[in-house]
């Protein structure tokens, strides 16, 4: 099972910039490699042998386009590859029902991260102060640079890490995502599962949880921050917009956003932390929400 550790990145001025010159450039690459696939006909094969096809187009592409050797090569191709991806996405959310359009060219804003896989990357967790390490990048526009790495968590054990994918959030901080592999614990057999060790869920409106055992867990509080935020947003909207006031009030309206879907995610986690230490199995009820919503459905349930 592939497992993603999340780690804060602290580089310097002049090493934001470096990173921000391999993002910027990797997005172009995206976008030339998604104009050549759209140009390739759909009947000249899947959608993988079209990307691998434009994938292959990258060495030729190097030879006119000389800013890239200074890229790692497999942070070039895993851009390309993304294409595949996204296309899949896509293509499940049409199944899905929903009405989606075709792969659009991203602009700078939107594409924020870029990945090393297997090769290109060295992580020290030995360097440092206690729970710090270094994070080494290869070709960062042509320089190798070490970047202080926060390990607020350590990393399991016996594991190696197989790709790295560097990320800047929209309040201009910079994430390292570790993708490591676990083994998968083995599921008890129902036989082995004692009634009074297992709980019902039921997800509600008023309340956010209702289990089978009394229990009910209110919703999490977040009033405060809703009305920091919507103040924040009004100061942004009297900003003239890119100014360098606009830039720095958008920042600080991403951190409210940020703060708000960390203070989200501990609460969940905490939660589901509580209900599988307590319990050996826990059964949630499997509703299609949108199908009742949407459909004919929803009427049998009144």
């Amino acid at each position: 099972m592939d497992y993603v550790l999340k780690y804060r990145l602290f580089p310097t001025s002049y090493q934001r910039e470096l990173l921000d010159w391999v993002r910027d450039t990797v997005r172009q690459v995206y976008n030339h490699a998604l104009h050549r696939f759209n140009r390739i006909p759909e009947d000249a094969g899947t959608v993988r042998q079209r990307v691998m096809q434009v994938r292959d187009e990258l060495p030729d592409l190097k030879n006119w386009w000389t800013d890239l050797n200074n890229v790692y090569s497999t942070v070039l191709q895993q851009a390309v590859e993304r294409i595949e991806t996204n296309v899949n996405n896509l293509g499940k959310l049409r199944d899905a029902g929903y009405n989606v359009g075709s792969l659009n060219w991203k602009p700078l804003h939107e594409y924020r991260s870029f990945t090393y896989r297997q090769r290109g990357f060295e992580l020290d967790n030995k360097n440092g102060s206690n729970g710090r390490g270094i994070l080494t990048l290869k070709k960062v526009n042509s320089k190798t640079i070490d970047v202080p790495i926060r390990l607020h968590r350590d990393l399991p054990d016996e594991t190696e890490v197989k790709h790295v994918t560097v990320k800047k959030d929209r309040t201009g901080a910079w994430y390292a995502c570790l993708n490591v592999e676990r083994d998968t614990p083995d599921k008890p057999a129902p036989e082995d599962i004692h009634t009074e060790d297992t709980v019902g869920i039921d997800l509600g409106i008023v309340k956010l949880i209702h289990d089978s055992d009394g229990r009910q867990i209110n919703r999490l509080e977040l009033s405060a921050d809703r009305k920091r935020l919507e103040r924040e947003q009004r100061k942004l909207s009297r900003k003239e917009h890119g100014s360098n006031n606009w830039e720095n009030q958008r920042q600080t309206v991403a951190e409210v956003h940020k703060r708000m879907r960390n203070k989200k995610a501990d609460f969940k986690h905490k939660v589901a932390a509580f209900y599988t230490r307590e319990y050996d199995a826990v059964f949630v009820e499997d509703l299609n929400v949108k199908s009742m919503l949407e459909g004919k459905e929803w009427s049998e349930y009144g």
